[in-house]
């Protein structure tokens, strides 16, 4: 008797189940992700003290200049509404809090600690951190010594309709530009891979 070839074919055999212990619902997701540490390591520390360092010499050689050659109150026109005018500012930019000095030092001394904490923790986050807060830190410990050591900081750098500042003003402008510049270039999504 001659068996149906469709009922006696052999059931192909069976694949054992895929089990992945300790895995996500999601199959493509990793079991484990080593995680990077962010802490600033040798290499940001050393970028960090040289912008800062640069930032303050620079500041105290041109504030050093302006009042060694100028008298307070004295302007020399340079170019258009531009101008080296020797002023002095107790306060913080644009003379705000002049008579506060005190709560001016504090604070400037709280934020300085704060962003070197915050250093110590995510220096190695992006590449140009060390840049950013490097510029932020040093314009700052620049005029705070100034406010401790003479109480206001020297302002040369006037532009008329513009109170005037000085170069840690702008280092400090400059190093903010700088980090948000980090944080949007980070939280943009990234390209799509292409297809073959």
């Amino acid at each position: 008797m001659r068996e149906d070839p469709e009922v006696s074919a052999p059931e192909p055999a069976r694949r054992p189940p895929d089990v992945r212990v300790g895995s996500a619902p999601d199959g493509l997701a990793p079991v484990s992700v080593a995680e990077r540490s962010l802490a600033a390591g040798a290499r940001q520390w050393a970028a960090l003290t040289a912008v800062v360092a640069t930032a303050v010499a620079a500041d105290q050689g041109t504030k050093h200049l302006v009042a060694s050659q100028l008298g307070l109150g004295e302007e020399v026109a340079v170019v258009g509404p531009f101008s080296i005018h020797h002023v002095q500012n107790s306060g913080i930019a644009f003379g705000l809090f002049a008579s506060a000095t005190s709560i001016v030092i504090l604070l400037t001394a709280l934020a300085v600690l704060w962003m070197v904490v915050f250093f110590a923790r995510s220096g190695a986050r992006h590449p140009v951190l060390p840049v950013g807060l490097g510029l932020v830190i040093g314009g700052s410990l620049s005029n705070l010594v100034d406010r401790i050591r003479l109480g206001h900081v020297t302002d040369f750098l006037d532009f008329t309709a513009w109170p005037a500042f000085n170069l840690a003003d702008t280092f400090i402008v400059v190093g903010v530009v700088v980090l948000v510049g980090m944080l949007v270039v980070a939280d943009r999504p990234g390209r799509p891979a292409a297809r073959p």
